[in-house]
């Protein structure tokens, strides 16, 4: 047996999914407020002052902190359906069903979350580890139901897969949140190309 690991966005995808998603959902009052609410984090972020998970955890809280479960599930079941594809890369793609193909287990593990991504996973019949986003009475509480899955890939794949059970893992990654996933791979690939 074979196990594959996939990151999605900038992996599997050619840009960032989530904050699409993020801008495609936020209210035009959130829009409005964006820049001094959120503005500088990003600022931060880009300047490598901030890590990723402080700012997932930051725009998560601004964009669903109160918002209708349902309405929010709808607009990410229209986004994997009429977005994603788009957004995928034809050769990444090619892989994963490469991969599929050799009866391996495919695997996506995001810090994207399971609104949109589950139903694109399901669509390829693929396993998926990402960010979910907790729910109160029908309303979205703006924080992950687990913790933020982007630093701690390694430990949710330990949970889901027992891993002296595949004879070879591969892994796909692009960020430095990938980093561990890759090390636990025979076969390991960092933004398309191959490492030892």
């Amino acid at each position: 047996m074979e196990l594959a690991l996939f990151d999605f966005d900038h992996t599997i995808t050619a840009c960032d999914t989530y904050s699409r998603f993020l801008r495609r959902v936020a209210t035009p009052e959130q829009r409005a407020q964006a820049w001094w609410r959120v503005g500088p984090w990003l600022l931060a972020y880009r300047l490598k002052l901030i890590s990723a998970e402080r700012i997932r955890r930051r725009v998560t809280a601004q964009v669903f902190t109160g918002r209708h479960a349902g309405e929010i599930a709808q607009m990410a079941a229209d986004y994997a359906r009429d977005h994603l594809p788009g957004m995928v890369r034809p050769e990444m793609l090619e892989q994963i069903q490469w991969h599929k193909a050799q009866g391996h287990t495919v695997a996506v593990v995001s810090a994207s979350i399971d609104l949109y991504l589950q139903a694109w996973c399901d669509g390829l019949g693929l396993r998926v580890i990402c960010n979910r986003l907790e729910v109160q009475d029908n309303r979205l509480t703006g924080r992950f139901a687990d913790g933020d899955c982007g630093p701690r890939k390694v430990e949710h794949i330990r949970r889901l897969f027992d891993l002296k059970a595949f004879g070879r893992i591969h892994a796909y990654g692009d960020s430095r949140e990938d980093k561990p996933m890759l090390a636990l791979a025979h076969e390991r690939w960092y933004r398309g190309r191959q490492i030892s």
